[in-house]
């Protein structure tokens, strides 16, 4: 009987095969991904104009949040005085003077070089400097007769002073970073364990530091509360002009390293310099640069990415057994590893792939456990018991070095198999 074929016609080349993703596929499995972020892009994009009117930012008299302090520049502007918000160390220093206040919003946030400039500025202008929630990064050098202490919670307390313009005020909000002096020209006021979180040291010029352990009661959420506002208006009013300065990360100063430089009034050694450093008044690191607001977005995107992974996994599901499209003859797939194993020139796997399946096969003709089916001592004396008059060698047929070449390879494979029947008929 004779059997007709017919050849199908070629079929067009492609890239793809039957398993590849077609566009439909991949759409549907990033389209969720892709309107999430859409959706984010345009409520953050949404979210920005809303809020960029007249928020400026923390501490900013320009700023109308609850954590801004415009209310309070407002009021001073009432009483005629003026406030001149600057984010440079230049238009600080430039703007210090006898009437002058200069309220530094993070001095912490200086580094050694600009607390050094600021210090030089103003201890010579006869003005007032004010510095918010100032710690031991800025207070060796800004305050050098100051020591501060560890910080306290902000609650409602009584001045216990005699400062008039603490008395004046009574009790306001107030606490966090606490200090102590030995100046006999200090004011010391709402002390929490017997240290002040208010501190008001005199200059030799005429002009005065104060120190606030907190800013909050120049928010505007808590001005109008206890008698914050009579307390900021009397610290920043007894001067007829105010300078707000707010330290930028683009201030071109945080990058000079301050030597040779003629402003820098200190006197200080290369020595004391590394001493004032290691005490903690050197550069602030740069974890202590970034916004609080960046560090929270940062942990919410990787709880984000952690979910959005787990939810992917969930919905691969478990692992699916599937029934091959085709049978394929154990012949052929011996023979397509075989040839691997020739173009990769890998004799030496091959050879110890048939001695590895010899010794298995032997192992169990002969009741040696499998555990020991590839220890020469167990394998080979039992192999060598069931043929006393063999002229092979057991141990060098089944643990030998690997063949020198193809023939090499063939023989062995010859004399494993021939090995292998006389045990059987043994």
């Amino acid at each position: 009987m004779t059997g007709t074929t017919t050849n199908s016609p070629p079929r067009p080349a492609t890239s793809s095969t039957s398993m590849s993703p077609s566009a439909q596929q991949v759409w549907k499995r990033v389209r969720g991904l892709l309107i999430a972020l859409a959706i984010l892009l345009v409520a953050g994009i949404a979210l920005a104009a809303v809020r960029s009117g007249d928020q400026h930012g923390r501490l900013d008299p320009r700023s109308a949040d609850p954590l801004g302090s415009r209310a309070v520049a407002e009021l001073l502007k009432d009483r005629g005085v003026s406030t001149r918000v600057v984010t440079t160390l230049a238009e600080a220093t430039d703007g210090a003077g006898p009437d002058t206040t200069l309220v530094v919003t993070s001095p912490n946030l200086l580094t050694f070089h600009q607390q050094r400039m600021l210090r030089g500025a103003t201890e010579t202008s006869g003005g007032r400097t004010v510095l918010l929630s100032a710690g031991p990064p800025s207070v060796d050098i800004l305050a050098p007769d100051v020591i501060s202490a560890p910080d306290t919670s902000v609650a409602a307390r009584d001045p216990r002073c005699s400062m008039p313009a603490a008395r004046s005020a009574g009790a306001v909000d107030i606490g966090g970073v606490r200090y102590d002096t030995d100046s006999p020209k200090a004011d010391a006021c709402y002390p929490t364990g017997g240290l002040p979180s208010l501190l008001r040291v005199d200059a030799p010029d005429g002009g005065d530091t104060v120190l606030l352990g907190s800013p909050d009661l120049l928010y505007n959420e808590r001005l109008a509360k206890q008698g914050n506002a009579s307390l900021a208006l009397q610290l920043l009013g007894s001067r007829p002009h105010i300078v707000w300065y707010l330290p930028s990360l683009g201030d071109p100063s945080a990058t000079e390293s301050g030597s040779g430089n003629g402003d820098d009034n200190s006197g200080d050694s290369s020595d004391e310099r590394q001493e004032q450093e290691a005490a903690g008044g050197g550069e602030s690191s740069f974890l202590d640069l970034i916004p609080s607001g960046w560090l929270w977005g940062t942990l919410q995107l990787a709880l984000a990415a952690v979910l959005a992974a787990v939810w992917r996994s969930r919905r691969l599901g478990p692992v699916v057994a599937e029934r091959l499209p085709v049978a394929i003859r154990a012949s052929e797939a011996t023979e397509g590893r075989a040839r691997l194993y020739r173009k990769a020139n890998a004799r030496d796997r091959a050879a110890s792939v048939l001695r590895k399946e010899t010794r298995t096969r032997l192992a169990s003709l002969l009741g040696v456990p499998p555990s020991e089916a590839h220890t020469p001592e167990a394998l080979v004396p039992a192999v060598s018991a069931q043929l006393p008059d063999s002229s092979r060698d057991p141990r060098t047929l089944l643990f030998g070095p690997a063949p020198a070449d193809d023939a090499a390879l063939i023989r062995l494979t010859d004399q494993l198999d021939a090995l292998e029947r006389e045990v059987r008929t043994s």
